[in-house]
């Protein structure tokens, strides 16, 4: 497998492109999905497709929301490849003993490996975590670890945005660096992705969370790099990230990332959920992504051998991008 990215136009005779589903994918994202910027499609690691919209372009970087977990999940990975953290089954309390004195038993018995698999109880029905109330918190942390592990079973799916917030925290904790600077150290720059600058944040409002004052990588009041959204990516470096994955852990003929990681990161199983990253399989094609508010994907196809990335602007309800990839991306690369 081809460890480099060629991104130069793919020749003709390598790999086939369909013309006409890519005419017709274009014409749907102008008719219906104006929120997406940019689509990539890395093929056999080469650049098979690459387009924008909405004026955007390469070196633009887009608020990927919570495609921000699976990188948080790459680098909770690194650090154990590199000794900082011992494995996924160390017990969350032991990171925070300054934050919990009288843990309960459900609390006790917590690993790094329920916060990657969203296998930790909340307070809360799944899919209605109260985000608004996290981010008016002076201590993002001890919020967190609070309400962790109260009303549920552990082992049960419940999706939570503040459990990944934990994790990065975990990672400042082993590393002494925030999750901006390991990832600028030990995942960004190896890459050849954009660093991350270090932008101080003076105002924690939805704009300066969520909204268009996003820039960098958002931290929470302690300067802990927010673990469930909050990073900028350009739609290349979304895809070199991608390109990782489905190369296990090899870019540029440098090892990056474990490929024990990754094949645990990406393994199926009943909740369609790894270590961060949605798992799926439909019509004989198993594939695993990255996902974000406003539809921004990082879609990783083994059997293909491809990556697709799309960046969009965040917004309420945008359209599901499956469609997209069903109906037209797919089947416009075809393999002569």
């Amino acid at each position: 497998m081809q460890t480099t990215i060629n991104w130069q136009a793919v020749k003709p005779e390598s790999i086939y492109m369909n013309n006409e589903k890519l005419f017709k994918l274009e014409q749907t994202i102008k008719s219906d999905y104006h929120n997406i910027n940019g689509i990539i499609i890395i093929k056999d690691g080469h650049l098979a497709y690459e387009k924008y919209f909405n004026g955007k372009g390469p070196d633009d970087s887009h608020h990927v929301a919570s495609v921000t977990k699976s990188v948080l999940s790459a680098l909770i990975g690194i650090a154990i490849d590199k000794g900082y953290i011992q494995s996924v089954e160390e017990k969350v309390i032991d990171f925070f003993p300054k934050y919990i004195s009288d843990a309960d038993k459900q609390k006790q018995q917590i690993t790094i490996r329920h916060l990657l698999t969203m296998t930790v109880p909340y307070p809360y029905e799944d899919w209605h975590e109260p985000l608004d109330i996290l981010c008016q918190q002076q201590d993002w942390i001890k919020y967190t670890l609070d309400i962790m592990g109260k009303n549920g079973d552990l082992g049960t799916f419940k999706y939570s945005t503040a459990g990944a917030h934990l994790l990065s925290a975990i990672l400042t904790q082993s590393t002494g660096k925030s999750a901006r600077a390991f990832a600028n150290e030990h995942l960004f720059t190896p890459l050849g992705m954009k660093e991350i600058p270090d932008y101080k944040m003076n105002a924690y409002g939805f704009d300066d969370l969520f909204g268009k004052n996003v820039k960098g990588w958002v931290h929470d009041p302690n300067g802990h790099s927010t673990g469930g959204w909050g990073l900028t990516l350009t739609t290349r470096d979304m895809a070199r990230f991608g390109y990782l994955y489905l190369n296990k852990g090899i870019l540029d003929d440098n090892r990056v990332l474990s490929e024990t990681w990754i094949c645990d990161s990406t393994e199926m199983n009943p909740n369609n959920y790894g270590y961060l990253w949605w798992l799926r399989q439909e019509d004989g094609l198993s594939t695993y992504s990255a996902i974000g508010d406003g539809g921004n994907m990082i879609c990783c196809m083994p059997k293909m051998n491809m990556v697709v990335a799309i960046s969009s602007e965040v917004i309420m309800n945008p359209r599901d991008r499956w469609p997209l990839m069903k109906e037209y991306i797919i089947p416009a690369v075809i393999n002569k």
